[in-house]
């Protein structure tokens, strides 16, 4: 190959059509997918900034993270279980109580063709067999369950819900904003996204209290921490059953909440 072959050619101005050399043509494809995965790096690097600096220059992250840990106290009612969900002693939690309303937030194995998707998540990600053998039967008898969903696991949390007994009733839908207030998107695979979704199911009968028509399937709130949900869920399901038995799976210390039970190796 001579440099006669492709005279001042860019990726800019490629076509395969007219470049008749394969090795060429295949590197030339390999430079554009690249060029496209440093864009996208290079957006979600700038939507971290933005989050973290809000604007303004506070310090590096490691500085951010180490003062939210300083200044972090756990709410005065809260129940915190710093465990390995996969090894917990989830028999003896069913005997001495049943829950009227689980969440949980489980961290889904992500597709391996959305490299850029996995940059910021700092939790170990748990294969769809290790999530379904949670025992959330024995949990709880009547009432709902929050399950946080990914765009490519909507349908394996459907076979989630019916394998332990529960009937899809509503989702909601948390739109990420700035703190500007403006909508917070991050890269995807197709689209940028700026919601995340968590699925209802219920079983059995309705909790005591349970009320209906309440609060709002749609959330506006600010992106916080990584993987920190919006306090305005909490609000909600205890508008839905008020003076409930709260349990949530997968649990961060950012989201201990009084009078919830709160399970995950990350508190």
């Amino acid at each position: 190959m001579t440099s006669s072959s492709s005279p001042n050619l860019s990726s800019d101005e490629f076509d395969e059509n007219e470049v008749p050399d394969n090795a060429l043509k295949s590197l030339l494809q390999k430079e554009l997918e690249l060029q496209l995965l440093i864009d996208a790096l290079q957006t979600e690097i700038a939507q971290l900034e933005e989050r973290i600096t809000g604007g303004k220059d506070k310090g590096s992250q490691e500085e951010l993270d180490e003062k939210d840990l300083e200044e972090f106290e756990a709410p005065e009612w809260c129940v915190p279980i710093k465990a390995n969900v996969m090894s917990f002693d989830w028999d003896s939690l069913a005997a001495e109580t049943q829950f009227d309303v689980i969440v949980a937030d489980p961290p889904w194995q992500l597709a391996t063709h959305a490299p850029t998707r996995g940059v910021a998540i700092a939790y170990q990600q748990l294969p769809d067999v290790c999530i379904e053998e949670i025992p959330i039967p024995k949990l709880q008898k009547n009432g709902f369950i929050f399950i946080w969903v990914i765009n490519n696991k909507y349908a394996k949390a459907f076979q989630l819900m019916e394998r332990w007994g529960y009937t899809y009733v509503d989702d909601i839908t948390w739109v990420k904003q700035t703190v500007n207030r403006r909508m917070a998107k991050g890269h995807g695979y197709y689209l940028q996204h700026a919601k995340e979704t968590c699925l209802v199911g219920k079983k059995g009968d309705d909790p005591p209290n349970c009320r209906r028509s309440v609060g709002s399937d749609v959330i506006f709130s600010e992106r916080r921490g990584q993987s920190q949900k919006p306090e305005e869920l909490y609000e909600l399901i205890e508008e839905l059953v008020p003076d409930g038995k709260y349990l949530e799976i997968f649990g961060r210390k950012n989201n201990l909440r009084d009078y919830w039970v709160t399970i995950g190796n990350e508190l």
